[in-house]
């Protein structure tokens, strides 16, 4: 029996239907989701503020004299995350423009499966060979300590944080129309002049967005700092001391008593994370789509 027009029509519109109810399904439970964990954060940390005030912010974590100030967390947090923002940038930046326009053709393909194959690797990956590789040579380096350092912990989150970075530099400089590329090439311009007055100033708010979403990663990261950085309590004096970042103070204080003062600091830890990954993310959004409009 074959199936009028009409009839497909109507099993067409109901595909869609159904399609549309799908996603707007997604996208509701995924709002209900990162309401629910703000509306949680808010709900654990609230005793927390009204024991102790928002003096945690300028205050040193010191339990026995019934400090609970996670200041040297937030400090240990962007003492790391801003000098592997650094490191990567720079390397995220030229690897990008030679996968997308200075390297040669049989070359750029391969480049671009390797930076892929290394977004795929687990952080615990990272930060087991940073204890093997990156820990001895710091040690010999900084000549005191353990090796475990703010140094080896910026060191290793550069790498995790580069193919982040580089994905997005590599689509922003894509994006630049073949037309305005050829026009280029026609006017006799060489690469660096390409590059310098044509490409890099046209895809600037992508490169910013780019960076935005790398800080947003290293900050939001455990496993590297949990691992590699020492997790002092101490507020860090130079590169070569140790530090505790905020993931890694929630990862450490998960095994306390669930109604002491210290497990109800990772609530406000979380908080500081998400508002600080909230806002990098939407700046970084709101770059990237005033790039492309």
């Amino acid at each position: 029996m074959t199936i009028v027009s009409g009839e497909k029509d109507l099993i067409k519109k109901l595909i869609d239907k159904i399609f549309k109810l799908a996603i707007f399904f997604s996208a509701a439970v995924s709002g209900l989701l990162i309401w629910s964990i703000l509306i949680i954060l808010f709900y654990f940390s609230a005793p927390f503020f009204m024991e102790n005030g928002f003096e945690i912010f300028v205050t040193p974590w010191h339990p026995i004299s019934g400090e609970y100030g996670i200041f040297p967390m937030i400090a240990g947090t962007f003492f790391i995350a801003f000098p592997a923002l650094a490191i990567a940038f720079p390397f995220s930046l030229g690897f990008a423009i030679f996968a997308s326009e200075t390297g040669p053709y049989f070359l750029k393909k391969p480049a671009i499966f390797l930076i892929r194959l290394a977004s795929s690797i687990p952080t615990v990956v990272y930060s087991f060979v940073g204890v093997f590789l990156f820990v001895p040579i710091v040690r010999d380096m900084s000549g005191s300590g353990s090796g475990y350092s703010i140094f080896t912990a910026c060191l290793v989150l550069a790498i995790l944080i580069s193919p982040t970075m580089i994905f997005f530099f590599y689509d922003s400089i894509k994006s630049v129309h073949f037309s305005i590329n050829a026009g280029c090439d026609a006017l006799g311009a060489s690469k660096s002049e390409k590059l310098t007055y044509l490409i890099l100033p046209y895809v600037k708010k992508g490169i910013y967005a780019g960076s935005f979403l790398g800080f947003g990663r290293a900050i939001g990261d455990t496993m590297i700092s949990l691992m590699l950085a020492g997790n002092s309590i101490s507020f860090p004096s130079s590169v070569w001391d140790s530090a505790r970042t905020l993931t890694a103070h929630i990862g450490l204080v998960m095994a306390a008593d669930y109604d002491s003062p210290e497990f109800r600091s990772i609530f406000a830890c979380g908080l500081i994370l998400y508002f600080s990954t909230a806002a990098l993310s939407l700046c970084a959004n709101y770059i990237y789509k005033g790039d492309k409009e």
